[in-house]
This record gives C-alpha cells, sequence and structure tokens, in this order.
C-alpha cells in the first residue's frame, strides 16, 4: 500500500529549511553542469550542500520528464538511502514531500508527473542487477561496495542521455579516483566552509576539532588523500561504532614522554576494551602535554570513569617513574607493566591486523589518533605516542605476544 509521507514526521526537518529560506537559491556548486557530461560528481565536505545539490536535481529531472522519469537513488546502505536521501534535513521527501506518494516500507515513491524513484542501499550488489533508470544518484559514492556501483551503470540506459550525479566525500577509493578523471565526468570540488548556510560557530567548532588534520582535510576540504607508504594503518582502515556493546574488559594505556618539557613530546593515553562480541573498541583518546602528575591524574580519571580492569604502562623510559607517579595518585590502582623487546613497527604489526580484519572500531571521532596512525613510519622524524599507548593497550588486551597471534 502506497501512502503520502507524514506531516508530522518531516516537520521539524522543514520547519529547519524554512528557516533558511523558503525558495532555494543554489549556490555555485549546486548549479548543474553546462556541456555535455554523464556522470556530475561533486566532491564536498561535510556540510557543504551536497546532498542538497542531488535532491534538488531529482526534483528536477522529475517535475520535468513526467512518466519517462525512473531514479535510482542509491547510498552506501538502505538506512542511509532512507534516512538522508529521502528524509534527511534535505531529502527529496523533506523538500517536496507534497509532490509525491511514499512507501517507506519498500522505498518507492512516485511523483505527482508521474515519474519513479527506488532508493536502494549498496549492501547487496544483485539488487542493482535489473532495474533501469534515466537518473541515477549515487550518495556517498565512496563508501559504496563498488560492484554496487558497476551494477548500477548497467541499468542507466533510458532516455536520450541517462545521468549520474554523485555526492561524495572524497575517501580515497580507486574507483571513484577514476570515475573523476573520466572525460565524461564534469568534478566539482567544495569544502564545508563554502556553505553559508552553516552557522559561524559550526565552522569554528569543526575546526578547532578537525583543522590542520588528515581528517579534517578530506572531511573539510574535500582534498584526496594518499597513504603514506610504509604506514600499517591507511585511510581505510578505521571503522566506526558509536555505541559499543558491553565490554567484559577495559584498560587505559600510557606512553610517558620524558619529562614535562614544553618542547618534549606528547604522553599518549589511549583507553579502550574488548567488548562481549570479541571485538576491540577505542573509548577515548586523552593524550596530549601534561607534567607526570597531571598525566597521572587524568589516567586514574579515566579508569574511574569506565571502571577500567587496569592500567596498561610502558615502563622503558623512566623506568619505576611511571609506577611511582601512578601510585602517588592512587596507591592501589592495578597496573600491567610492560617493557618494549621489540621494536616499534614489529610490535605494531598484530594490532595494526586487528584493524585490516575489521577487528577493532572507533568508538568516536579520533582525529589526532588517526593521523598519527596512518603518518608514522620507521624512519617518521616524530614520537608516535598515541599509537604506542594504542597497540600497547590493544596488545595487551587481544594479542597473545608469547603465542604471537591474536586472542579471539
Amino acid at each position: 500500500m502506497t501512502v503520502r509521507p507524514n506531516p508530522m514526521a518531516l516537520l521539524s526537518a522543514r520547519d529547519w529549511w524554512d528557516e533558511i529560506d523558503s525558495q532555494w537559491k543554489p549556490l555555485p556548486h549546486q548549479v548543474p553542469p553546462q556541456g555535455e557530461w554523464d556522470v556530475w560528481l561533486i566532491l564536498g565536505g561535510r556540510g557543504s550542500g551536497k546532498t542538497m545539490a542531488g535532491a534538488q536535481f531529482v526534483l528536477d529531472h522529475l517535475r520535468k520528464n513526467g512518466r519517462k522519469a525512473r531514479v535510482g537513488i542509491g547510498a552506501p546502505t538502505i538506512a542511509a538511502a532512507r534516512d538522508v536521501c529521502a528524509e534527511g534535513v534535505t531529502g527529496l521527501m523533506t523538500l517536496a514531500g507534497s509532490e509525491f506518494t511514499y512507501n517507506r516500507s519498500i522505498g518507492e515513491a512516485y511523483h505527482q508527473n508521474g515519474g519513479y524513484v527506488k532508493f536502494l542501499g549498496s549492501e547487496e550488489p544483485a539488487r542493482w542487477n535489473g532495474p533501469q533508470w534515466s537518473l541515477l544518484w549515487a550518495d556517498e559514492l565512496a563508501l559504496w561496495k563498488e560492484a554496487s556501483w558497476h551494477q548500477a551503470q548497467f541499468g542507466l540506459r533510458l532516455g536520450e542521455h541517462p545521468q549520474v550525479i554523485a555526492t561524495t566525500t572524497p575517501k580515497n577509493r580507486p574507483f571513484v579516483r577514476e570515475l573523476s578523471e573520466m572525460t565524461t565526468t564534469t568534478t566539482v570540488r567544495v569544502t564545508t566552509y563554502e556553505n553559508p548556510n552553516l552557522s559561524d560557530s559550526v565552522k569554528e567548532r569543526l575546526y578547532k576539532q578537525y583543522g590542520n588534520t588528515r581528517l579534517g582535510r578530506q572531511e573539510i576540504l574535500a582534498e584526496w588523500l594518499e597513504d603514506v607508504p610504509g604506514a600499517l594503518w591507511g585511510l581505510d582502515s578505521f571503522q566506526t561504532r558509536p555505541d559499543p556493546p558491553p565490554l567484559k574488559k577495559i584498560g587505559i594505556a600510557i606512553d610517558p614522554a620524558g619529562g614535562n618539557d614544553p618542547e618534549n613530546d606528547e604522553t599518549g593515553i589511549i583507553v579502550g576494551g574488548v567488548g562481549a562480541d570479541g571485538y576491540g573498541y577505542v573509548i577515548q583518546d586523552l593524550s596530549g602535554k601534561f607534567t607526570p602528575g597531571e598525566w597521572a591524574q587524568r589516567a586514574i580519571s579515566a579508569y574511574d570513569m569506565h571502571q577500567a580492569d587496569y592500567i596498561v604502562a610502558e615502563m622503558n623510559y623512566g623506568g619505576q617513574m611511571v609506577e611511582h607517579t601512578l601510585r602517588t595518585v592512587r596507591k592501589n590502582v592495578p597496573i600491567k607493566k610492560v617493557t618494549a623487546t621489540r621494536g616499534k613497527f614489529t610490535r605494531a604489526q598484530p594490532v595494526a591486523a586487528l584493524y585490516e580484519q575489521g577487528r577493532i572500531f572507533h568508538s568516536g571521532h579520533f582525529p589526532r589518533l588517526e593521523d598519527q596512525l596512518t603518518q608514522w613510519t620507521p624512519d617518521s622524524p616524530f614520537s608516535p605516542d598515541r599509537l604506542d599507548a594504542l597497540v600497547w593497550l590493544f596488545t595487551e588486551l587481544m594479542v597473545d605476544v608469547k603465542e604471537a597471534h591474536i586472542l579471539v
């Protein structure tokens, strides 16, 4: 059964948009390119307005082409297609729901002029095998399964000139890079800061959190970033899971700096655990430049807040100073003392393998940790304090060093 969109379900999103501008005035990067093109690729930072451009382009196509319009709208998952492309703040149903009959349960909509819309995710490439389109909107294409993208292309064959609008943050996927370089693709790049509809406070907050980080260059400035040759972690190593399951073991790892001189390295402090599902989770990155008393207090506060099992402390530099400093703050705090017998690169390999296998998740955004993981090589001139703390922690939690294998 098909139904009209529930006005109350979309009310808050519409009100938000109406407060900005009741009549859409496209930004330069939201105007369809002139000339002949097959793919309009918008590489945009978060909040740059790329989803709005996709929804408006689809809406224009449906209004102009009537019954000839058959539009495929895809996202990395079917939930994202529904929650962002259909019902998001700048989704198709939010902007023009009164023009559609929308069946949320099966992801279909019919425009009042006769056109048809199907919302799909990229999880199952076979679902793209069969439908035919006059227009395809591929949202966050860099997160798609590549096979789904190729299957969708076979269905793009209705009308005189079927086209694609692809809106994505430029994560470094080879098939997206290749698409951007094709002569039939018109590529537009836009940063988060170029959207005047974002408040200055939002832009300032994003800059404070992610400015001068590799993650910020990708997610805000919309830059292609290359993996660093020789680094154990790549840009696609990190999976986010904001709400981890109950954790059966939690630890805090410390990689101390050599003193409190302002020129010294940071002290790495990483909080993480192993869930009941057997996967690892990074919960907090508390690293920074501290005096010994400050980093000890910071670590023990995290121990209390997360009800951790122990603190993992690297003992090579300063020896007993680390334990003494922690016990000055909390006499009976449980400490797992670890000592490096192998080089950093060798120690890090099993933990990097866990990431590669998809067995460690980040329960939050840790741009400086991820920067360090993706940039450090044995030849790097900087000390990888956050990396070291992470490696100490998950070696203790998930790697059997004596047997040299990963614990289940």
